[in-house]
């Protein structure tokens, strides 16, 4: 094995190690709808509100989301694992039949919303740049909803958790 292929898997590894909420990101628009689980979502600035969002530049749905120029990322609660594996890809379940499962509306962009994510931030693509294997959007955030309570669902050692906000100590 080549000494930058060893580099890379070991960073993978490295990563692993590295708790990341479990979100779906979703598009809807004249390229079609389509959503994938991503854990490489992160905050950039509050003003505006802007989210950077990474997906494998081998990924059938940049074109899509490209094309649509608006997504929304969904912060999963714990008992969204099994949507999640769906738009993972780890189950056999297309597309289509993907957002015809219960707990999906349309937001005010015209972008699927799921129904008790702890959040669902619905925005308009600002950039879009290519590093190594990844393209990065950024997403100017034009509406947010957040759920009233719930736990988190985390991706750890490739595997999902449930993340517990636990027990808030009154004084």
């Amino acid at each position: 094995m080549s000494d930058d292929n060893q580099h890379r898997l070991r960073f993978r590894d490295a990563m692993a190690n590295l708790p990341a909420a479990v979100n779906i990101v979703t598009t809807e628009g004249p390229a079609g709808r389509c959503g994938i689980t991503a854990t490489a979502v992160c905050s950039i600035t509050d003003s505006p509100p802007t989210l950077l969002v990474c997906v494998n530049s081998k990924s059938a749905m940049n074109p899509v989301f490209r094309q649509n120029e608006r997504m929304c990322i969904n912060v999963l609660n714990h008992r969204q694992e099994e949507m999640a594996r769906h738009f993972a890809g780890m189950t056999e379940l297309p597309m289509a039949d993907r957002f015809l499962l219960e707990g999906w509306r349309e937001g005010s962009l015209g972008q699927p919303i799921l129904n008790e994510a702890l959040a669902s931030l619905e925005g308009q693509i600002a950039q879009v740049q290519t590093l190594g294997t990844h393209q990065m959007y950024l997403v100017e955030i034009r509406h947010i909803w957040l759920a009233a309570s719930g736990d988190g669902l985390i991706y750890f050692k490739r595997r999902f958790h449930a993340l517990t906000a636990g027990q808030q100590e009154t004084g």
